[in-house]
């Protein structure tokens, strides 16, 4: 039943195939040479399982979306207090490479602007830029599950045209916002721009940061909790550059983008999503990116205010009633990441039973989204020669007059005699 979500991907995907707005990122020689036509969605969830749809094995360079992991690094590495005083948290309204401060401080306002990565570039601990490089390296690594590369082309074109990041290094040292050397600086923050990902490899970082810093493939902790959420507090106000208000009243999810045309969202504690596309708007956002997430968060349910709720949305209890018959107890609020554990518990399930009950009277609320999907796991459970019913007496995921009436019962015992009448037990 993973077809499901699949379908949702892979129709999220043809709705914005034929889009050609925006335009490639010509300022960095290199990147005006990729195809513009590459486009590719990857979700993972944070027990591991991913969902890929369009060119997930196309290799880009990560570019900002470096950002915020090289920012969450400094503050596990260096502590809070070391980079709250060379990095501040606040919006900028600004272009992500505009030389300034804040007038203040004199510190860069956040880290997802170039200046403040450029700092949190210069608090890796190592007694050189290879070190430091290398420290970065290992743990983007760790978060994405494979030992990831530097594209040494891309890299090497971002070196000889970065003079507006060098003034910015300049700028912060004369501030005293950076220790040692600021071309050594800056080269590690180029390097670490350069590194060569997948929309997969950003979903599975994204998903990394969703369960709190542990890696859901590995099982790794390459983050404390307590950096994990400054980190998504300054990816939600500031990700996006200019764009950033109107993200979060559309999309509603932590998000960083890069110029190589990638986009990483997060929802915490359930989800990461991975997408790229390498024409940008006038902010440097990918433009068929951004449509992809506002598609997905409208679809299933994923703005954060809609889902405070969902990590109670599990299976309470199984229980085989019969033989054959296998009673699935849902409770909490049933959106999609919920919908979704359940449905790939049933089909995990599915080799040993032939009719499945989803009794979900401790349900407390539910969406079009997962009442879409129940609906979609009894048609896939008759292809499959299996049945599936719901036990739903307060009508809060079906409601009366649904194509999916007949199935619905008020208790398991009512639905399991009417199931074991019609197959004549």
């Amino acid at each position: 039943m993973a077809e499901l979500v699949q379908r949702y991907l892979d129709e999220i995907l043809a709705e914005h195939r034929d889009s050609t707005e925006g335009r490639l990122a010509d300022y960095i020689p290199e990147l005006a040479t990729v195809d513009p036509s590459g486009f590719a969605v990857s979700l993972q969830l944070t027990d591991g399982f991913v969902y890929e749809s369009g060119d997930t094995a196309t290799e880009f360079t990560i570019q900002s979306i470096s950002k915020p992991f090289t920012y969450a690094l400094a503050l596990e590495r260096a502590g809070f207090d070391a980079v709250d005083a060379r990095i501040g948290v606040e919006p900028t309204g600004e272009a992500f490479n505009e030389i300034s401060v804040d007038h203040r401080t004199k510190a860069p306002k956040n880290a997802m602007i170039n200046a403040g990565a450029i700092a949190a570039a210069s608090l890796m601990p190592g007694s050189t830029p290879q070190a430091r490089f290398e420290c970065i390296l290992d743990f983007y690594s760790a978060c994405a599950g494979r030992t990831l590369e530097v594209d040494e082309d891309v890299y090497r074109s971002e070196k000889a045209t970065g003079s507006r990041n060098r003034a910015i290094a300049y700028m912060l040292q004369s501030f005293g916002m950076l220790d040692g050397d600021p071309d050594e600086a800056l080269d590690v923050y180029t390097r670490q721009c350069a590194i060569r990902v997948t929309s997969t490899d950003l979903a599975r970082m994204a998903s990394t940061l969703a369960r709190g810093g542990r890696n859901p493939q590995s099982g790794q902790r390459v983050l404390s909790g307590a950096v994990v959420q400054r980190t998504l507090a300054v990816m939600m106000t500031c990700g996006m550059y200019d764009a950033t208000g109107n993200w979060v009243s559309s999309v509603g999810m932590p998000a960083k983008s890069g110029v190589g045309g990638g986009l990483l969202t997060v929802l915490p504690g359930q989800l990461g999503i991975g997408v790229y596309s390498p024409r940008l708007d006038d902010t440097g956002n990918s433009v068929r990116g951004a449509k992809v997430c506002r598609s997905l968060s409208a679809r299933l349910g994923l703005h954060f205010l809609s889902v405070s709720r969902e990590s109670r949305s599990i299976i309470r209890a199984t229980r085989d009633v019969a033989a054959g018959v296998r009673v699935y107890e849902l409770h909490g609020d049933l959106l999609f990441t919920g919908a979704e554990q359940a449905l790939r518990t049933v089909e995990e399930d599915s080799a040993d039973i032939e009719v499945v009950i989803l009794e979900v009277s401790g349900v407390d609320d539910s969406n079009d989204v997962a009442r879409s999907m129940l609906a979609g796991m009894r048609e896939s459970l008759r292809r499959a020669g299996k049945e599936g019913c719901l036990v739903d007496p307060d009508r809060t995921v079906l409601t009366a007059g649904s194509a999916s009436d007949a199935v619905v019962y008020s208790t398991v015992e009512e639905a399991l005699a009417a199931v074991l009448d019609r197959r004549g037990r």
